[in-house]
């Protein structure tokens, strides 16, 4: 079952943003909202997730062939998601396991397309 494009934006930008939230909390001890670099963290991540021509193909931009994210901010997002995705499991289980699955399910498929 395919999900519609704008479904898959937003839960892509939802899985992203609770990943840079937990991983500010933990690092930046931010009790309330983020701390300014992840804010600007996010809103690059929502950026760049709004104007994905791939979005309808892809899972995940670790997925894509194509890198959008500027070297700078591509690093950090790589350090969040280190950081985090480990974690999430405890904080938002569902959220993970789906991502998890998802991640395996296109993994597999572009394996498939490569063979061909």
């Amino acid at each position: 079952m395919h999900m519609d494009v704008n479904t898959k934006r937003e839960r892509e930008k939802a899985v992203v943003s609770e990943m840079i939230a937990l991983y500010c909390r933990k690092r930046h001890g931010g009790k309330k909202g983020l701390c300014p670099e992840c804010a600007a963290l996010a809103a690059y991540a929502r950026q760049r997730s709004d104007k994905c021509p791939f979005m309808e193909t892809k899972t995940f931009c670790s997925n894509c062939k194509v890198h959008c994210y500027k070297p700078e901010m591509r690093e950090k997002i790589r350090v969040v998601m280190r950081f985090s995705g480990p974690r999430m499991i405890f904080c938002h289980p569902v959220m993970a396991v789906r991502h998890v699955l998802e991640v395996k399910k296109e993994k597999k498929r572009l394996e498939m397309c490569d063979e061909v």
